[in-house]
C-alpha cells in the first residue's frame, strides 16, 4: 500500500441542504475579498477560551437547538449534513472516518485503517474488531458493503458521484473491504462522513421497507418526534466505552436569537446559528466551532433553452452586473464575507485566478449585444417571501436592472416551494441558492452542482469542459496539482458562468461555558461521545 490513511491527504447539492441555505438567507465588490463584520481567519476551528474543565464528569442530558429538525433519520434517504440531522444520524450509526478539523486530516473512526494503493486505483478499509450494532449483530465487511449498497439504491445524497469513482466495493474479509475506482481520488475517504459512512445494521429495514434506526454508534433513539424533539440514549456496549452523557436531547427553537436566549438563560446547552450577524456577535460571546464554507450564497441562473441564461452572454453580463459586496451590504448590513472567487483567501485551494470583477460598463455592453440578436433583456428572480430573501432579491434586481436588464421578483411562499420550482421543475430564470463547499474536500458538492451527469445540476450545465475539470481535480496527485485544476475550474466559471458565486458564509454551533469534549467532524456535523457537561 502506498499510502496509509490518517495521514494529510495533500493538505487534502443535493436539494435539502440547499433548502437549508435558502433560509439562512445570510451566512452569503471585490471579486476577492471577504469583507465586512470584522476579521476572519475562515479556517473552520474551535473559538473560545474554556481551559479543560478539570476532571471529566459523567451523566446528565446535553440539550441542542439544532438547525433543523430532521423528518427521517434514514441516511440512505436523508440529506446527510449538519444542518438537516448529521449530527443526530451520526449518534445512531457513527462513523466510518470522520474530519479532524484542527489538523484537517480525515481520520479513521469506526475503520481501523484505509490505505491507497501505490497505483491510486484501490482503497483498503479495515474494520475494527468487536465492534457490534445496537441490536448486538456484528459490524463487519458484509454490513457494511450492505449499507453502502443500500444508500446508493435510493441515490442519496452523494450516491452519483460514488457510482461514478467506484467500479467495485467488495467484502474481501470479514474484516476488509476494497474499492476499486474508476480513476485515483486522494479525497475519497471523505466519501465515509457522510451517509456512505453512516452503516445501517443489517436489520433496519424490515422486509415490508419499514425502516428501523439501528446503527453501531454511541447513542440509540429513545424518542422521535419531530418537529418538536429527539432524543438519544447512551448505550451501555459503545465500542469505544460508554458516553458521558446520559443522553442527548435536540429540540426545536426557531430562529438565531431566540437559540442565543434560550442558550443564555439556560434552556439548552448547544445551538446551531446560520445568520451572519448573529454568528459574528454569538462567537465573540460563546465558545463554540466555527464551520465556513466556500460557494455558500449563489445566483443560481438557469441555462436550458428558452431561459435568459440560455446566451453566454447574458449570463456573463449578470455576473459583471452583480457586485458581491454591494449585495451583502444591502441584505446583511456588510456582515457576511463576500467575493465572486471560489476559494477566498482562508480556504487552502485558493490559487492565482481571480474571480469577476464587478465591472457595469461591460455588463453592458454584453447585454447590449444579446439584446441585437433578439434577447428582449427580461428575466424573473425566484425568491422565498421572506425578510432576509427579499432583501437579497432586491439587491439583485436593482444591480441588474442598472445595466438595462428587466428583472421581475416572482416571491414564493416557502422553502417547499421554491425547492420545487429549482430542484424539481427546474422553472426559473435566476434564483438564490447555495453549494456550501467543504473545504477538506470541495469537489464532492462541485460535482452535484456542475457536473453534466448530476440530477442535482439545476442550472442545466452541459459541458465537457466542466467534466474534464472535475475529473483533474479528483484525480490530481498533489495538494499543487489540485490547486492548478481548481484554477483551472475558475478560469471556465469566469468564461462560462454557470453561476454567480457572491460569496462564503459562516455557521457557527455554540456552546454553554459547561460543555466539553464536543468533536466536530465534516459539514457542521458533531461527534458527542466524548461530550461531557461540568456540574
Amino acid at each position: 500500500m502506498r499510502r496509509t490513511f490518517g495521514h494529510r491527504l495533500g493538505a487534502t447539492v443535493f436539494a435539502t441542504c440547499a433548502a437549508a441555505a435558502l433560509v439562512a438567507g445570510c451566512a452569503s465588490g471585490s471579486a476577492d475579498t471577504a469583507g465586512g463584520g470584522g476579521e476572519r481567519s475562515g479556517a473552520a476551528r474551535i473559538v473560545g477560551e474554556q481551559g479543560d474543565g478539570g476532571p471529566v464528569q459523567t451523566g446528565g442530558t446535553l440539550t441542542y437547538a439544532a438547525y433543523s429538525m430532521p423528518t427521517s433519520l434514514d441516511p440512505a434517504r436523508t440529506q446527510v449534513a449538519g444542518t438537516t440531522g448529521g449530527t443526530e444520524m451520526a449518534a445512531i450509526y457513527d462513523l466510518l472516518i470522520r474530519h479532524d478539523s484542527a489538523t484537517n486530516e480525515f481520520v479513521p473512526h469506526l475503520a481501523q485503517s484505509m490505505d491507497e494503493s501505490d497505483d491510486r486505483l484501490t482503497w483498503t478499509m479495515k474494520l475494527r474488531d468487536g465492534v457490534t450494532f445496537s441490536d448486538g449483530t456484528p459490524l463487519d465487511a458484509n454490513a457494511v458493503v450492505a449499507s453502502i449498497d443500500r444508500v446508493n439504491r435510493n441515490n442519496s445524497a452523494y450516491a452519483q458521484l460514488y457510482v461514478a469513482a467506484v467500479a467495485k466495493t467488495d467484502a474481501v474479509a470479514p474484516d476488509t473491504v476494497t474499492f476499486t475506482m474508476t480513476s485515483p481520488w486522494s479525497a475519497f475517504p471523505a466519501m465515509f462522513t457522510f451517509g456512505h459512512g453512516m452503516v445501517t445494521a443489517p436489520a433496519a429495514e424490515g422486509p415490508d421497507g419499514q425502516f428501523t434506526p439501528i446503527g453501531a454508534g454511541p447513542f440509540t433513539l429513545g424518542t422521535f418526534d419531530p418537529p418538536e424533539s429527539i432524543e438519544l440514549v447512551a448505550r451501555e456496549d459503545y465500542w469505544d466505552g460508554r458516553p458521558n452523557l446520559d443522553a442527548v436531547r435536540i429540540v426545536n427553537v426557531q430562529g438565531d436569537q431566540p437559540k442565543i436566549d434560550t442558550l443564555v438563560s439556560g434552556g439548552v446547552d448547544m445551538i446551531f446559528l446560520r445568520n451572519s450577524d448573529t454568528v459574528n456577535v454569538a462567537k465573540e460571546r460563546f465558545a463554540g466551532y466555527v464551520d465556513p464554507v466556500g460557494m455558500g450564497q449563489v445566483l443560481q441562473i438557469n441555462q436550458r433553452a428558452g431561459h435568459a441564461g440560455s446566451d453566454v452572454r447574458v449570463r456573463q453580463a449578470i455576473a459583471y452586473a452583480v457586485d458581491p459586496a454591494v449585495v451583502d451590504q444591502r441584505a446583511r448590513g456588510g456582515e457576511g464575507m463576500p467575493g465572486s472567487v471560489i476559494f477566498q483567501e482562508w480556504s487552502q485551494w485558493r490559487g492565482d485566478v481571480p474571480g469577476i470583477e464587478p465591472d457595469p460598463e461591460k455588463a453592458r455592453r454584453l447585454l447590449d449585444e444579446a439584446k441585437a440578436d433578439g434577447f428582449d433583456g427580461k428575466a424573473t428572480y425566484l425568491s422565498i417571501a421572506e425578510p432576509n430573501s427579499q432583501a437579497n432579491a432586491l439587491a439583485i434586481q436593482a444591480q441588474l436592472n442598472a445595466v438595462g436588464f428587466d428583472v421581475t421578483i416572482d416571491y414564493v411562499p416557502s422553502v417547499t416551494d421554491m425547492v420545487k420550482r429549482l430542484y424539481v421543475d427546474k422553472d426559473f430564470d435566476l434564483g438564490y441558492g447555495a453549494t456550501s463547499l467543504f473545504d477538506a474536500a470541495p469537489e464532492i458538492r462541485l460535482y452535484s452542482a456542475v457536473d453534466s451527469k448530476s440530477t442535482n445540476n439545476i442550472s442545466g450545465v452541459d459541458s465537457p469542459e466542466f467534466d474534464a475539470a472535475l475529473d483533474a481535480i479528483q484525480s490530481a496527485p498533489t495538494h499543487e496539482d489540485k490547486v492548478q485544476a481548481f484554477g483551472t475550474l475558475q478560469t471556465l466559471v469566469n468564461e462560462q458562468v454557470p453561476f454567480v458565486n457572491l460569496g462564503a458564509t459562516e455557521a457557527f454551533i455554540g456552546w454553554d461555558e459547561s460543555v466539553y469534549g464536543v468533536n466536530p467532524s465534516l459539514d457542521g456535523i458533531l461527534l458527542l461521545q466524548n461530550a461531557w457537561i461540568r456540574k
